[in-house]
């Protein structure tokens, strides 16, 4: 992994900047392109929950009693919606005990700031790390948004993964929350074009896992 600040990292995989290559495709329909952004997020996760806590268990195995160890403790995915579903799956394919909230936030096409119209968390997310995933980490007002309302919940321990992100977008989630660790799968120090999208990425990563558009050229 590179390190953008102390608390930003880009990976640095050739699966997963393979993966990224055919999500940014124009011809790659929506069933692939959601399998790929799961896939991206299971790959992102081994490295952004590498420090949960463990305990050791006693289990028989084929030919002996052994000490191993489980999880000691689980985290919650919380996706921006609805983006961020697409992320959901390969994480919770990590754990199956895992718990998800869901904040729910659209971006004003005018003035391009994030709004909220839904948010909810388990009872006992502060226990263990939140994962919030995005797709996309453009402008950054909807990273901080979600942020600045998953720590009013009481959550301290909280990672951001994103398979775009945007320079923009980087230094303003680490001037806001430079305690919470960002993870980008494909980094871009482009500037934004006047939509607030990044350039190089893969377009809107909801409509594209969700079939509600297409960035195909239209034959006559």
């Amino acid at each position: 992994m590179k390190n953008l600040y102390d608390n930003v990292f880009v990976m640095e995989h050739p699966l997963i900047d393979h993966k990224v290559s055919h999500m940014c495709n124009i011809y790659t329909g929506s069933k692939e392109f959601a399998e790929l952004t799961n896939e991206i997020a299971m790959l992102m996760g081994y490295e952004a929950l590498k420090d949960l806590k463990t305990k050791n268990v006693t289990v028989q195995a084929p030919l002996a009693v052994i000490d191993t160890p489980v999880l000691a403790q689980d985290f919650t995915i919380v996706p921006i919606l609805r983006a961020g579903l697409g992320m959901t799956d390969g994480l919770k394919a990590l754990s199956p005990t895992a718990k998800i909230g869901h904040i729910g936030l659209c971006r004003n096409e005018e003035t391009l700031e994030p709004e909220t119209y839904y948010f909810k968390l388990p009872i006992d997310v502060t226990e263990g790390p939140v994962v919030v995933v995005d797709p996309a980490l453009a402008t950054g007002g909807s990273a901080v948004a979600a942020i600045d309302f998953i720590k009013k919940a009481g959550c301290k321990d909280i990672r951001f993964l994103c398979i775009f992100g945007s320079k923009t977008g980087v230094d303003l989630v680490h001037k806001i929350h430079p305690d919470v660790s960002v993870y980008i799968a494909r980094y871009s120090d482009a500037p934004l074009n006047d939509k607030g999208y990044i350039l190089t990425a893969a377009g809107d990563a909801g409509d594209r896992v969700c079939g509600t558009c297409s960035y195909k050229p239209v034959e006559n």
